[in-house]
This record gives C-alpha cells, sequence and structure tokens, in this order.
C-alpha cells in the first residue's frame, strides 16, 4: 500500500522561505510523477506543482516563479520549495504521486496527513 508522508510545514513572516518534503513508501517512487496539493481554510483544493518521473515541472499560475519542485529518487523523496511567501499561501499542503501525460497531472494515491503551513503578514 503507497503512503506518503508531508513535513516541513510551519509557522513564517511574509515574504520568507519553506522546504516541505514528501516521503513515499510502498511503491516504486522512480516511475511515478508527484504532485503538491494545498486546501486554504474553508476554500477547496488546489494543485499547485506537479513533476513527471523523468523530472518536468509545471506550477499553477498563483505559485509559479515563487515555488519550485524537485525529486530524489534515492531517497524517494519529492520537494517543495516555496519561496517570497505570502498570505495566501497559508494552507494545509498535500502530496501525492501519480501521472504526468503531457502537461497534465493525474493523481494515483491519496493525501497524506498534511503539513501546516501558516504565513503571518
Amino acid at each position: 500500500q503507497v503512503q506518503v508522508m508531508e513535513s516541513g510545514g510551519g509557522l513564517v513572516q511574509a515574504g520568507e522561505s519553506l522546504t516541505l518534503s514528501c516521503v513515499v513508501s510502498g511503491s516504486r517512487f522512480t516511475i511515478h510523477g508527484a504532485g503538491w496539493y494545498r486546501q486554504p481554510p474553508g476554500k477547496q483544493p488546489e494543485l499547485v506543482a506537479w513533476i513527471s518521473r523523468n523530472g518536468t515541472t509545471d506550477y499553477a499560475a498563483s505559485v509559479k516563479g515563487r515555488f519550485s519542485i524537485s525529486r530524489d529518487n534515492a531517497k524517494n523523496t519529492v520537494l517543495l520549495q516555496m519561496n517570497s511567501l505570502n498570505a495566501e499561501d497559508t494552507a494545509d499542503y498535500y502530496c501525492t504521486i501519480g501521472a504526468f501525460i503531457g502537461t497534465d497531472y493525474y493523481p494515483s494515491s491519496r493525501w497524506g496527513q498534511g503539513t501546516q503551513v501558516t504565513v503571518s503578514s
């Protein structure tokens, strides 16, 4: 059974940076793409960044230029580097594994428990 475990969230001030980590277990990580979702309080979830098994990346317009997704296959880990954080980035962040087909991402795993990011202004 595939499991994902997010970590790295916390409380930061606007303009600061934070890196989230997602460790994947129970599956051959290298054959999967991966994606990060976030859900602000009281709002719908949003796919913010995704990466193919080969390292191709794409981002939601709301985070493009500020966030960077990467993967470390040796550690079965997906990272999300978040820079220039603002209050609108406050949310619970979740990672998944899935398929990156063309420019679209299709998750195939359930979210983990998530990690909370709070940005104060």
